[in-house]
């Protein structure tokens, strides 16, 4: 970093003993992802870009804004950096966070908004990429300010982190775009329906509980596994299935990279991560008590109030998980299911 304080290189001595634990391979993108920052000295962020058709490439003004700045911790201010982890190798996940078609910007909708939080402070924003595990050593360490990675709040994690929350943590269901089913937020909708889910994953433990409340009763849902991806959209585009059920983000990207194809997808409606009785979250991280909390979630309700968040999910196509409000450790998922 250009303009690292003794402490900054105290935290990043101890990040080095830290890493041993964990693969070189995330030191080293690391230092190839900081360079791509999409940020120009006036203010004006880049968001998409380099995305390869994963967002709609925009030019989003943002201005400092010293009421907030001035809140920042003094070794933050002082650095002249706002840096961002993302946990994204080694593969990425489009279109959150991954490479982009230049082979070095580390581009998607996660850094993104770390890259209009630092011009909110007036930061130059550093992004730097390692593995998910990578991303919380930097952040124990102090060698990262604030993690922007799909991070779920959590309870458990608020032992460790603050969090200011920014997207809902959503599920959805894909469908060929010819189908006009929907999902309608209510379970009942799914008899007589053929599911694809992924093994493993909490979508396949809420879309189980809903094939037992229907078969309870005396109605229908079957669930299918597919190896991957592929196979499951092979598995929509042939009728097999009649939806897929999946982490949002994902299946909005599958609904963008299909337009203009022979078998076009939408989504049919989505459900809280977290359940029925909870809004799951994903939220910025720092470290407990570094100070840095409160100022991210101004920063963003700053973003909020003055339309370019709304620009900033639109490039890529996240509207449905808008949240009115960025705030400090709300409500997260609790200890039996984080």
């Amino acid at each position: 970093m250009q303009h690292s304080t003794p402490t900054r290189l105290r935290t990043l001595g101890a990040l080095a003993t830290a890493a041993l634990l964990v693969t070189s391979l995330a030191a080293c993108a690391s230092d190839a992802s900081a360079s791509g920052s999409s940020a120009a000295p006036d203010g004006t962020v880049t968001v998409g870009a380099f995305s390869n058709g994963a967002a709609t490439e925009t030019s989003i003004e943002v201005s400092t804004v010293e009421s907030i700045r001035e809140t920042l911790p003094a070794e933050v201010l002082d650095s002249g950096e706002l840096v961002i982890g993302v946990g994204a190798l080694p593969a990425g996940f489009p279109p959150l966070a991954f490479t982009g078609d230049d082979n070095e910007t580390l581009t998607g909708a996660e850094p993104d908004l770390g890259r209009l939080v630092a011009a909110v402070f007036g930061l130059k924003p550093v992004v730097q990429n390692s593995t998910w595990d990578n991303l919380f050593v930097g952040i124990d360490t102090g060698a990262t300010d604030v993690g922007f990675s799909n991070i779920t709040d959590t309870e458990k994690r608020k032992e460790k982190y603050d969090f200011a929350s920014y997207r809902g943590d959503n599920l959805a269901f894909q469908v060929l775009a010819s189908n006009d089913w929907d999902f309608d937020g209510d379970y009942e909708n799914l008899d007589g329906l053929t599911v694809a889910v992924s093994a493993g994953t909490n979508q396949e433990k809420i879309l189980s509980e809903w094939k037992s409340k229907l078969e309870a009763e005396g109605k229908t849902l079957e669930i299918l596994y597919f190896p991957d991806a592929n196979s499951t959209t092979l598995a929509l585009n042939s009728g097999k299935i009649d939806a897929s059920f999946g982490p949002n983000p994902g299946i909005s990207y599958q609904n963008t990279i299909s337009e203009g194809g022979a078998n076009p997808t939408r989504t049919a409606g989505t459900f809280s991560g977290a359940g029925e009785t909870l809004d799951g979250l994903i939220a910025a991280t720092v470290k407990k008590d570094s100070g840095l909390a409160q100022p991210v979630a101004d920063a963003i309700n700053h973003l909020i109030e003055n339309g370019q968040y709304d620009e900033w999910l639109a490039a890529y196509d996240l509207e449905n998980e808008a949240v009115e409000t960025s705030l400090v450790n709300p409500p997260g998922l609790p200890l039996d299911n984080s």
